[in-house]
């Protein structure tokens, strides 16, 4: 065999033991893709529960609903929802023309009342005359009396029926009972107006309380030296002092909580029907610290509130809690976190990591 044979040979033999070798080593596994990461900040706990919130609803102490007291169609509407009344100011008219005729026409009978009781009267002194003088007897003079009594009756009640007309012309001007902000107004011009029937509701806006449910456990808590406090997010920065704390006696049996009224200053920029919370100072140290995440870290939908938590394998998730109070741009959390769990500082970042 000859030496180009021979190597030839050899070049074949090491491609061969090559190939085997590479088949014989198992394939590397490509890397996974790591996940994207997000800027997270740790659950913080700060010191020891020092107050405990209950979610309530802010209430007007003085609201009323105008309604019809006389039927008729609306036919002037001086305010609308919003604005700002005073006590006795015109709010809407209703067509009174009916009952405008009806306080002419018992004026009229009134003064024909008085007309013939004008002259009852006179007959019956001048029967009375006659009896003195003998020239009529006891029965005449008692029947002369008897529809002098009759006239006079039949004119007061004549002089009631005006007054009754009269008065009631003036239930077709509705006024504002006492000054407030029109809340909601029922009707529009041309509606009919029956008795009963709701025209507009007007609220004090200077006399506004928070009610809250609260446990009957944590009444006790009221007892203290330490004064509840409300929250009314997005009206009023901070915590509010009330002016009169109130703790209805009665216990609803179905809930087991009772009625705690906070009576609001009367500057406090509100409107009824806001969400609140009253706060309840709790001097025990040895409860759980409180938990605060930062504020951006907070996702609010609607009615839902969450965080996105970073979990064991770097991945967000989204998960609702039940937030409190901010201090500082840190948003106390009062369940749905533990102490130590990260939580997305960017909500947006974080929703799109799957």
């Amino acid at each position: 065999m000859t030496a180009a044979r021979l190597a030839h040979h050899g070049l074949r033999a090491v491609v061969a033991l090559a190939a085997s070798a590479a088949l014989a080593k198992p394939p590397v596994a490509a890397p996974h893709d790591a996940p994207p990461t997000v800027p997270s900040a740790a659950v913080a706990a700060q010191g020891g529960s020092a107050s405990t919130a209950y979610e309530g609803v802010v209430e007007a102490l003085r609201q009323t609903v105008v309604a019809a007291q006389v039927p008729g169609a609306v036919v002037a509407l001086q305010v609308k929802a919003g604005d700002k009344v005073h006590a006795g100011q015109l709010l809407m008219r209703i067509d009174a023309r009916a009952a405008d005729q009806a306080a002419v026409a018992g004026a009229a009978q009134a003064r024909a009342a008085r007309a013939a009781l004008d002259l009852a009267t006179s007959d019956f002194e001048r029967q009375q005359q006659l009896f003195a003088q003998g020239f009529i007897s006891q029965a005449a003079l008692d029947r002369a009396h008897a529809s002098f009594k009759t006239t006079q009756a039949e004119a007061s009640a004549q002089l009631a029926n005006a007054a009754a007309a009269r008065s009631q012309s003036d239930f077709y001007i509705v006024k504002a009972p006492y000054g407030g902000v029109v809340a909601n107004v029922a009707v529009v011009l041309g509606d009919m107006a029956m008795p009963g029937r709701p025209l507009l509701t007007l609220y004090d806006p200077a006399a506004l309380r928070v009610t809250a449910a609260i446990p009957q456990t944590a009444a006790a808590e009221l007892a203290g030296p330490l004064t509840p406090q409300a929250e009314i997010p997005g009206a009023a920065a901070g915590l509010v002092k009330p002016v009169h704390v109130q703790l209805l006696p009665t216990v609803d049996v179905a809930s087991h909580t009772l009625e705690l009224r906070l009576d609001l200053p009367a500057n406090t920029n509100a409107a009824p029907g806001m969400f609140a919370r009253a706060w309840l100072s709790d001097a025990d140290s040895t409860r759980d610290a409180r938990l605060f995440v930062p504020a951006q870290a907070l996702v609010r939908r609607s009615e839902l509130a969450a965080v996105y938590v970073i979990g064991t394998d770097g991945k967000p998730m989204l998960r609702q809690v039940r937030p409190g109070r901010s201090v500082g741009g840190q948003v106390e959390i009062l369940s749905g976190v533990a102490a130590g769990e990260r939580v997305a500082l960017d909500p947006q970042a974080a929703a799109r990591i799957r």
